[in-house]
This record gives C-alpha cells, sequence and structure tokens, in this order.
C-alpha cells in the first residue's frame, strides 16, 4: 500500500516588484513588511519573501498546525504545498489525492449556471470525469439549491454560491486536507450538515495541515505545530509548546 507524504526541502517562495528595480523605490521600500520582508536581490530587484526557508517531512497521521502573524506566510505555504504556488527554490513531494479548502470559490465562473460550475470546479480540483459522475449527485443534494443549478451562478445569493462552492470542495475525501482556518458557511441548518461533513473529512484525511488564529482549533485538530516568522527558522514541535510559545509570547 502506497503511503501518504508531503515534503518540503529547503522550499522557499519570494515575489518580484517589477516596477521595483530603481534607488528611489528601492530605497522607499526596503525595510517596509507588509505580506512579507522586501529586499533587493542580487539583480538589483526588490523581492518580496512571502516565505522563509523551509523543510517539513509529512507522512500518514500526520496533523500539522501553522501559526504566525498575518503576512509571515501561512497561506502561502498551503498554497505552495497545494501546487497552487511553485517554489522559487527547494522542491516539493507530494504522495496522495490533495485536498484545498483554502479558496473553495476559485474557479467559480458567474456566467455558467450551476451545474456547468460543478463540472469546471471539479476539473480544477483534479476530480476525474468518472469520479465526478459518481458524486455528482451528493454534490447536487448536499447544495440544495434545486432548479437554480440550472442557471448562471450569478443570478445566486451569496449563501447559495458558498453552498454550492461548499459541496463541490468536500465532494470527495483528500489524503492530504489542506484547510486555512475552519469552513463555516450558510444558514444554521446548512451549517450543522456542512459542520458534520467537514469533520468527517478532517478526521478521514491521512494528512492535515491546518493554519489558524485559533489556539482552541490549532489544540483540537493538529498535534504538532510550527510557527512562521520573519526573523526566526521554522521548527516543527508538540502542538502544546508551539502554542504556548506563540500565544503567550
Amino acid at each position: 500500500m502506497t503511503k501518504t507524504e508531503l515534503v518540503l526541502d529547503s522550499v522557499r517562495l519570494e515575489f518580484p516588484i517589477y516596477q521595483g528595480k530603481g534607488k528611489s523605490l528601492t530605497s522607499s521600500l526596503l525595510g517596509s513588511a507588509i505580506g512579507g520582508r522586501l529586499r533587493e536581490n542580487t539583480s538589483g530587484r526588490v523581492v518580496v519573501d512571502a516565505l522563509p526557508e523551509i523543510s517539513i517531512k509529512l507522512n500518514d497521521g500526520a496533523r500539522l498546525g501553522v501559526l504566525g502573524p498575518n503576512g509571515s506566510g501561512k497561506t502561502s505555504l498551503l498554497r505552495l504545498m497545494a501546487g497552487i504556488y511553485e517554489p522559487t527554490s527547494g522542491s516539493i513531494r507530494r504522495r496522495g489525492v490533495i485536498g484545498s479548502l483554502i479558496d473553495i470559490g476559485l474557479g467559480i465562473n458567474p456566467d455558467a449556471t450551476g451545474l456547468e460550475n460543478i463540472e469546471l470546479r471539479s476539473a480544477i480540483m483534479g476530480v476525474s470525469k468518472a469520479r465526478l459522475r459518481k458524486v455528482h449527485d451528493d454534490i447536487v443534494e448536499f447544495a440544495e439549491i434545486g432548479d437554480f443549478l440550472k442557471l448562471p451562478v450569478k443570478t445566486y445569493s451569496a449563501g447559495m454560491q458558498m453552498r454550492l462552492a461548499f459541496a463541490v470542495a468536500t465532494s470527495v475525501q483528500p489524503d492530504i486536507l489542506l484547510m486555512d482556518e475552519w469552513l463555516s458557511v450558510g444558514d444554521a441548518s446548512f451549517q450543522a450538515r456542512a459542520e458534520q461533513r467537514l469533520s468527517s473529512i478532517v478526521a478521514n484525511a491521512n494528512i492535515l495541515v491546518m493554519a489558524s488564529h485559533s489556539r482552541d482549533l490549532i489544540e483540537k485538530v493538529t498535534t504538532t505545530a510550527i510557527i512562521l516568522s520573519k526573523e526566526t527558522s521554522v521548527l516543527e514541535e508538540p502542538v502544546s509548546t508551539a502554542c504556548t510559545r506563540y500565544f503567550l509570547a
């Protein structure tokens, strides 16, 4: 049986600022910190250090929490793990089906119908057509938007759009689940079903990576954690140790 794993080897992520090659702009930007540390690279280009160099090895059973202030790179790390971003340096090895609950509305086309968007969003998730045929009826039933599925999504209320996006995003049980906070969508009735479904997906994932500002959530669903910081190296440690160090600092 193939084991699930997610391995980051000396991974860094930088975003170049293409207007930033000039002494006046460079001088004004360097030292500021908005979503990462700004610096000048060897070519004189200003870049944002979105994520410091990080190495992580996660295997079956891993439950990793990601802590850090706004701008420390939590969402960037999850997007790297999901394959949305490519690392500037280093390498990532993934073994298993990735499930990302970071941007569940990604790929939704407001001009397409709900049924068409089920296909579009599933394709972005990497769900095969054969697999989609098996879960299609479940998505339709769970979303509970009836004949609106035949209409363009731009005619939906915000709540209906979120129900459809959630139903598609959680239609397949992933081996590796990536989450940015805990999702809460829809009215009270839908929230109860969504909570139950989400709890099941989290429990059955072989590997879970959860980024959050909530100490209670991190301590509840993860066993180890890392603290992202622009100044220090990243260290994986027991979740209680990391939470004590981060939240009581």
